[in-house]
């Protein structure tokens, strides 16, 4: 049966809005570029106004139509309240980019209980009450949806002895299974659910990483010989939120130049 659609329709957000947590910069502000260049309209969340004020004059200058909320994923009342101060103020999410995030680096038998929890309520909790919310009020009423759900090569195996992240390693194990459990669950109302797991990125998270151990050593590690860039997420963010996506959930796709595929998980 010959498609009615040509592919580049199949990769049109035009008319559809999406909601970035995290989105006020890195691969957050990334995916939303991504998004708002193939026509969707973009409601970013952070926590801090001013880093959001930056995202959204960046977006508005490549002509996307970009408006932000400031609120603490962590935080369950705030966490609501991004997803329906966007239908207030947006209308209907059609997409849904699960990006917010935090680290803590401490040698697991130090590790603080309060850093644990901290990393646990963002990197999982907020996914949950995030996407349960918006999947309420707009997705399962409409029997349609996409949700991106932000993981990491770190949720696919362990670190190496100098990477100390061991609250950061689990959420990210925890982000992984958690898009698969939804996505068998919400696949019945026409909801897709996936996740990218990045690499090593330049970002605020990774800055001390790359500057004590070098990110000419750490790009030696993957077989394309590099780390991300700031366009490496775009066409994978972008293949799970439109129609082109459309037959593809609960997958997980590592972007990280084959780091994985060398290291078998």
């Amino acid at each position: 049966m010959t498609s009615s659609k040509r592919v580049q329709d199949l990769f049109d957000l035009s008319g559809q809005v999406a909601l970035v947590t995290g989105g006020s910069r890195g691969l957050g502000l990334q995916i939303a570029e991504a998004l708002g260049e193939a026509g969707a309209k973009i409601m970013l969340s952070a926590r801090k106004a001013p880093e959001l004020e930056q995202a959204m004059a960046s977006l508005q200058d490549r002509g996307i139509d970009a408006r932000w909320i400031a609120a603490d994923a962590a935080d369950a009342d705030q966490a609501r309240g991004i997803v329906t101060q966007t239908l207030e103020r947006l209308g209907q999410i059609d997409i849904l980019v699960n990006n917010a995030g935090a680290t803590w680096g401490a040698p697991a038998e130090d590790h603080p209980l309060e850093a644990w929890d901290k990393v646990m309520d963002l990197n999982v909790r907020s996914l949950f009450v995030i996407s349960q919310e918006a999947a309420r009020l707009s997705m399962i009423p409409r029997r349609q949806g996409r949700i991106i759900n932000v993981a990491s090569i770190a949720g696919l195996a362990g670190n190496p002895a100098m990477m100390k992240t061991i609250a950061y390693n689990t959420s990210k194990g925890a982000v992984v299974n958690f898009t698969r459990a939804l996505a068998g669950e919400w696949g019945a109302y026409g909801i897709t659910v996936n996740a990218l797991a990045p690499g090593f990125f330049p970002s605020k998270m990774t800055r001390g990483l790359l500057a004590a151990v070098g990110e000419q050593q750490i790009a030696a590690g993957a077989p394309l010989g590099r780390i991300g860039d700031d366009e490496d997420l775009k066409g994978a963010a972008l293949l799970f939120a439109s129609a082109a996506g459309k037959h593809i959930t609960g997958q997980v796709l590592a972007v990280d130049g084959g780091v994985s595929a060398i290291h078998g998980s």
